[in-house]
């Protein structure tokens, strides 16, 4: 614990006071509880702002003990970005700071991880820098074909994402657009985000235009003006993802991002249902979004015939299609189609039937099943496309899975596990590999290890100790076991801990600089495997496991 209090409790009051607007300590430690001649450390330094370096006063700084975080002390810095916190034992604290108008931060950040501070004999802890990037701000007007507003608007901002070792553009946020036509995504760190608009036109009329054998004819009455829909649409006019262009924010930015749209031809698409169907749903259109799929909501869906539908108000492009078998109603796999016509079929091609999977749970040494655990289906690109709760007997059962091949993936809120090996009618297979062909029943048993190994160690280059790299646990096979890598940043001694290690065979590896690279492609993660050090956690293995010699740096 801190020693701030108890030096506090032995000055005068008039000092306590002087003290107390620009210091204060939780779980303090009474005096008789270290001697006096215990050797004390400092951590001190000077807050900035990381694009110009300037200094932030009035900044709040925080230290946390990373073994006990309960065991804390924050201070406001002075007008020239200075902190310090004095008497403090020999151990670990996590530093972070924090001000209005600037991203809050531990000390040498990447996405989740940071650099402890660590206190003891030769370590340099007084000359800390720990710099804040200032928020940006990203807002626009939505504007329709004749330069008005376009109200209720929804937006949605997408973000570039490094995370991981793998590039991917997700979204991060929606808005929709007030009476004026605006919108505004306060608060936003530094990277390269994209923006889309989906709106209806206020003006759009969309009447039945097939006929009763289903096909298409103009609606009358209707002029073809009116009949119209707004695609979705991207800043800089694209109506596909893969043409959007993206828009770099900096730190302190307030970019302004209007959007116009223009009004296309909305079709007419028509599906059929058996005489002898009871109760049907209508087909789920989806799009490709960057490395995701959305869902497109057709304006209506009318009967045009007995057994024959008509879906309405949809603009052209590719899509993705779900629909039900006819006769058994079994969910068929989606099938991505060019929707470009009145009247076009969307029951054509017929795809393949969907699958499903009954899947038994075993945990290692017949632990039982916490609460919240579910069992995640990832497919082929990396996205997971089904979550499911196991129940109380261990099982969980997957419905309408289209074909293919899936990572049979774990999640709890008490440790991790990962799945080692399946079984199936008495066949044993090794992996969490999930082959569904089309139309199968499957009924496997998955077998957990579950992460109960710490792994610690030190990152040096030589004999020097390297704080912030970044150190990976590599498992064998690593395209197939994404689940079981394991990170950490290195602290100021260079010392890492990876926690929740799975048993199996490893290479582990400290890089330099590597955060925000694509650093999981294998062609550049096989270069550092070759270089780095051999790990095997064996099957009983718990606790912690010291790696006996450092792991040598490697420049990215």
């Amino acid at each position: 614990m801190f020693g701030l209090l108890r030096a506090i409790r032995l000055r005068p009051l008039a000092l306590v006071l002087l003290l107390l607007p620009c210091c204060a300590t939780l779980g303090a430690q009474n005096a008789e509880q270290s001697n006096s001649h215990d050797t004390k450390f400092r951590i001190a330094g000077t807050i900035v702002n990381a694009l110009n370096g300037a200094p932030i006063g009035k900044a709040r700084v925080s230290i946390f003990d990373t073994s006990n975080r309960a065991n804390s002390a924050w201070t406001i810095t002075s007008e020239n970005g200075h902190f310090e916190f004095p008497q403090l034992k020999a151990g670990k604290f996590s530093l972070q700071g924090a001000k209005r108008g600037f991203i809050s931060a531990a000390y040498d950040q990447h996405e989740q991880y940071s650099t402890a501070i660590v206190t003891g004999a030769g370590l340099d802890t007084e000359s800390l820098v720990l710099r804040l990037t200032p928020r940006a701000l990203l807002a626009g007007q939505i504007f329709d074909e004749s330069g008005d507003p376009v109200r209720h608007a929804r937006i949605t901002l997408y973000q570039e994402n490094h995370a991981g070792g793998l590039n991917r553009i997700m979204p991060v946020g929606t808005a929709l657009t007030d009476d004026r036509g605006s919108y505004e995504f306060p608060s936003l760190a530094p990277g390269n985000y994209f923006v889309s608009v989906a709106a209806n036109p206020w003006y759009a009329v969309h009447p039945v235009s097939s006929s009763a054998d289903g096909t298409a004819n103009p609606p009358p009455g209707v002029a073809p003006s009116l009949d119209v829909a707004y695609p979705t649409t991207y800043y800089n006019g694209a109506t596909e993802a893969d043409g959007a262009t993206a828009i770099p924010v900096r730190g302190g930015d307030r970019l302004q991002i209007d959007v116009h749209l223009s009004p296309v031809p909305a079709l007419h698409f028509i599906f059929r249902v058996s005489d002898d169907q009871h109760g049907f749903s209508m087909p789920v259109l989806r799009k490709r979004v960057f490395d995701s799929e959305e869902h497109v909501q057709p304006e209506g869906m009318q009967m045009v015939a007995p057994g024959v539908y008509e879906l309405k108000g949809v603009p052209a492009g590719k899509y993705i299609v779900r629909r039900r078998e006819p006769k058994t109603s079994q969910l068929l796999q989606p099938t991505e189609m060019d929707l470009a016509r009145n009247g076009q079929e969307l029951d054509e091609p017929i795809s393949e039937p969907a699958g499903t999977a009954k899947l038994s749970v075993k945990l290692p040494r017949g632990d039982p099943f916490p609460k919240q655990f579910s069992i995640a289906l990832q497919d082929s690109r990396q996205r997971v496309v089904a979550v499911r709760p196991v129940d109380s007997a261990g099982e969980v059962r997957f419905e309408e899975l289209p074909a293919g091949k899936y990572a049979i993936l774990v999640s709890s809120p008490t440790k991790p596990y990962s799945v080692v090996r399946t079984s199936s009618q008495g066949v044993e297979t090794s992996g969490h590999e999930l082959n569904v062909t089309p139309g199968a029943s499957l009924d496997l048993t998955v077998f957990l290890a579950g992460g109960v190994v710490t792994l610690e160690g030190f990152a040096k280059r030589g004999e020097k100790p390297m704080a912030g790299v970044m150190v990976i646990l590599v498992p064998k096979d690593p395209e197939l076991h994404q689940e079981m890598f394991r990170r950490d940043q290195s602290d100021l001694d260079g010392s890492f801990v990876l926690r929740g290690v799975i048993p199996g065979a490893y290479t582990i590896v400290a890089v330099e600089d590597a955060w925000g690279s694509a650093w999981l492609q294998p062609s550049v993660l096989l270069r550092y495997v070759e270089h780095g050090q051999n790990v095997t956690i064996g099957e009983l293995t718990e606790g912690s496991m010291h790696l006996p010699d450092p792991v040598e740096v490697q420049t990215r």
